[in-house]
């Protein structure tokens, strides 16, 4: 039998301002509550539940001392806003998160009016909140702004042009650094090892001042010479030091799971009326052993069991996912090839690095959440003679195009992008899912663009793209692979060649990645109605087998090209460019592919199925096009 749970104080929030008239120990109780409303609901749908969990207590003091919506809240990445989805009306729709139709995995302007800031993306919080900062002083707006910023978002150079601007504009906004010394996986780089040596310190100063405290008079001579002293070792034990540099004032570090310090010392900057920052030191996954123990998993999860934390498996075995199909490859080509190098942005567990991290520690590199730094520090790899391998998620290499363009592909250098998640990927939704990569990177020269059908292709491609002279992009989809065995010697495709699966004179369709089942599916299916087809694995998107598909396109002008990316600009447009330039007037072409729209999460069979992109969307498409 299903257990029920019982949540007597959260079910009476109906907004934020509920909050004001609970008791001290009915906000503790509400904290409880909200951890457990969390882990339930997401041990059924999955999703960032270790971030989430360990700002409860933060979101519960934010919308205690500001008045959302008319103060906005800004919660960076987004990851960690169910707490707040919770405190402002939304917990009798919460079981629906990440589900079709349902909450989003992170905060939605388009969704709630306490959602002040589309997110999905890292570090753009400050920029953000900054910007709403100036409008609110034009507008002579006395509210406040509160961007809320995890230590891991700071290792992007977004989130320091928003500070750097905001210490020189001294505007009235107040940034929140949830410090939990993890990103994804735990942080890297300079500045996670200067905040952590500060924090270090400044925690054996909290202890020291808790115990003077405890022995001297307030308002005693001695008491007010030791809160003088107590300013001066603050400058040199906390992390305070960086952030006064940019001309915020510095109030911390505090205890994020203490509500009473977090109420008393948000309350006490409200009304500052410069650039504030708190820093708030928090416990990722607080409250629920498992993802304690284990963040990084949790991180991001899928449906588990909550006794254990154990992940749900599925009824039936899947094939290794194309993720660890890149990660095995690889390894096994960098034992071979010493000028091999990995490059990932904050994400080696994700990207299917971790093996190689372990084999090749000298030759594996974590930027942090960083990708335009990790793409041109990747071009200085390349510059040097080495064979770079940067492993990004096709909708966080959006944030680096302006370095693929200038830094890697002007001067053609041997830069390899492995780009995960291509296409959709269900339950995160239009933030995350990898629908424009083809499009905006077609246009770019020097740069060579494949998509496999399989795992098995998938290994090839990465040799045919580390035995080229120039850059190259792989783009694969996230999941389950098709249980292709992969090669033990890959061997490289020849540049721009395609191959034909299956013959037939009545349609052609061209497809490409994992689009090139569904097209074989199809044809099966418009067999049984007598209609034959042709299908083409096309598997460069740039250069295209221009000779095979002119020649193909002279015989069948019946044309369907599939593919799981936007139609505007991606590998349909490059076909109908194609024919274009040939001059084939008289070929009828038709493009499967993402509509000119933002996809909503979901399952991602669901999505696929809504938007025609599986057997039977080509088949429809088919049969419209022979109708004309």
């Amino acid at each position: 039998m299903k257990q029920r749970f019982s949540y007597p104080i959260l079910e009476r929030i109906q907004s934020p301002a509920d909050l004001r008239s609970l008791s001290p120990e009915d906000l503790l109780h509400l904290a409880d509550e909200i951890r457990a409303m969390i882990i339930q609901t997401v041990s059924v749908t999955g999703g960032h539940l270790a971030p989430s969990l360990g700002v409860v207590e933060l979101a519960i003091a934010l919308h205690y001392v500001f008045e959302a919506p008319r103060d906005k809240i800004i919660w960076d990445v987004g990851h960690q806003s169910y707490a707040h989805k919770l405190l402002t009306g939304r917990f009798p729709r919460f079981s629906t998160l990440r589900r079709d139709g349902g909450l989003s995995g992170f905060a939605r302007m388009s969704e709630s009016e306490y959602d002040a800031f589309t997110v999905g993306h890292s570090s753009t919080s400050i920029s953000a909140g900054l910007g709403m900062a100036c409008a609110k002083a034009l507008k002579n707006d006395p509210s406040k702004v509160v961007a809320v910023i995890g230590d891991g978002s700071l290792t992007a150079g977004l989130a320091y042009e928003g500070l750097n601007q905001a210490g020189d504009l001294k505007k009235d906004l107040i940034v929140v650094l949830n410090d939990n010394e993890m990103s994804i996986a735990p942080n890297v780089g300079a500045l996670a090892s200067f905040i952590s040596r500060k924090l270090s310190s400044s925690k054996k100063f909290l202890d020291w001042r808790s115990e003077i405290k405890s022995l001297l008079r307030p308002g005693s001579a001695a008491y007010k010479m030791m809160k003088r002293l107590e300013e001066s070792f603050k400058v040199l034990l906390t992390p305070g030091i960086l952030f006064e540099a940019f001309d915020f004032q510095y109030f911390g570090p505090i205890n994020g799971h203490r509500l009473d310090q977090l109420i008393g010392t948000l309350a006490a900057v409200k009304n500052v009326g410069a650039p504030v920052l708190v820093h708030v030191l928090t416990t990722k996954g607080k409250g629920y052993l498992p993802a304690e123990q284990n963040p990084t998993y949790f991180h991001g999860v899928g449906s588990f069991e909550v006794a254990t934390g154990n992940c749900i498996k599925p009824d039936k075995p899947r094939p290794q996912s194309y993720t660890q199909a890149f990660g095995e490859t690889l390894v096994r080509l960098a034992e071979q090839n010493p000028k091999i190098v990995a490059v990932t942005a904050a994400m080696p567990e994700g990207t299917g690095l971790s093996r190689f991290a372990e084999v090749f520690p000298e030759r594996f590199f974590d930027v942090g959440i960083a990708e335009p730094h990790g793409v041109t520090f990747a071009a200085g790899l390349a510059a040097e003679g080495f064979r770079p391998v940067v492993a990004i998620y096709s909708t966080f290499l959006q944030r680096a195009f302006d370095q693929v363009l200038h830094d890697v592909c002007i001067e053609s250098l041997p830069v390899l992008f492995a780009l995960d998640r291509g296409g959709l990927v269900g339950e995160d939704g239009p933030t995350h899912h990898g629908a424009f990569d083809l499009s905006f990177l077609r246009s770019v020269p020097n740069l060579t663009i494949m998509a496999p059908r399989d795992e098995a292709e998938l290994a090839r491609m990465l040799v045919t793209g580390l035995t080229l002279p120039g850059p190259s992009v792989v783009r694969y989809p996230r999941g389950a692979g098709t249980g292709a065995d992969i090669p033990e010697k890959p061997e490289p495709i020849p540049v721009g060649t395609a191959e034909i699966l299956a013959e037939g004179g009545d349609i052609l369709f061209l497809a490409v990645g994992r689009m090139v089942d569904e097209a074989l599916c199809a044809a099966q299916a418009l067999a049984k109605e007598n209609i034959k087809a042709t299908v083409v694995n096309a598997r460069f998107i740039k250069p295209l087998d221009v000779q095979l598909i002119a020649s193909l396109c002279e015989k069948i002008p019946f044309v369907v090209t599939c593919e799981e990316n936007a139609l505007c600009g991606g590998f349909g447009s490059a076909v109908v460019e194609l024919l274009a330039d040939r001059g084939l007037s008289g070929v009828k072409i038709a493009r499967v592919g993402i509509p000119d729209r933002f996809v909503e999460h979901g399952p991602a069979g669901t999505l696929r199925s809504r938007y025609g992109l599986d057997a039977a969307g080509i088949v429809g498409k088919a049969r419209e096009l022979l109708k004309r």
